[in-house]
C-alpha cells in the first residue's frame, strides 16, 4: 500500500486499517487503473474512490444521482478536512460560480455532480480543462 493512502486512511478518516479488498482497489486506482466495485451498503465503497482522489493530483469527479447523498457525503468530507463540493440543482448561480472558481484554482479534491450535468455542454467543456484525478460513478444502479 502506498504510504500516502495509509496516511490518508488514518489521519483523515481515522481508521487504522483497510477492510477486505479496499487496499487492492485503492492501489489500482492510485496507479491509474480502472476498477468496478460492488459492495454492500456500509462496506466502504466510498473510501475506495475518496482516498485515491485525495492522494492523486487533480480533482476526483464523482457522479452521484441522489442530491441528499451528495450533500451528506460532501458535508462528512468537509468535516474531516477534505476539500469537497457538489454541483446540482439545489445551488443558486452564485454558489455554482464559487464552486467553479474553486475547481479552476485547484482548491477541490472531490467534486460530486448529478448525472444530468454530463449532458450539459458547458459542464463537459469545463471538465475538459480540469486535471481529473479519477472519475467515479456512485450508486450506479440508480443511473439510467
Amino acid at each position: 500500500m502506498s504510504r500516502p493512502a495509509q496516511e490518508i486512511l488514518h489521519n483523515t478518516f481515522g481508521f487504522d486499517q483497510f477492510r477486505d479488498s479496499q487496499e487492492a482497489i485503492i492501489n489500482q486506482l492510485i496507479e491509474g487503473g480502472d476498477v468496478m466495485v460492488l459492495m454492500p451498503t456500509g462496506g466502504g465503497k466510498s473510501l475506495c474512490y475518496q482516498i485515491p482522489a485525495i492522494a492523486r493530483n487533480g480533482v476526483g469527479i464523482v457522479i452521484s444521482p441522489l442530491i441528499a447523498l451528495m450533500q451528506n457525503q460532501v458535508h462528512a468530507l468537509q468535516q474531516v478536512g477534505v476539500r469537497a463540493a457538489f454541483l446540482n440543482s439545489s445551488l443558486d448561480y452564485q454558489e455554482t460560480q464559487a464552486i467553479e472558481r474553486q475547481l479552476f484554482n485547484a482548491e477541490l479534491d472531490l467534486l460530486y455532480i448529478a448525472p444530468e450535468r454530463l449532458m450539459n455542454p458547458r459542464m463537459l467543456n469545463m471538465m475538459s480543462r480540469l486535471n481529473i484525478a479519477l472519475f467515479a460513478i456512485d450508486e450506479a444502479h440508480c443511473v439510467s
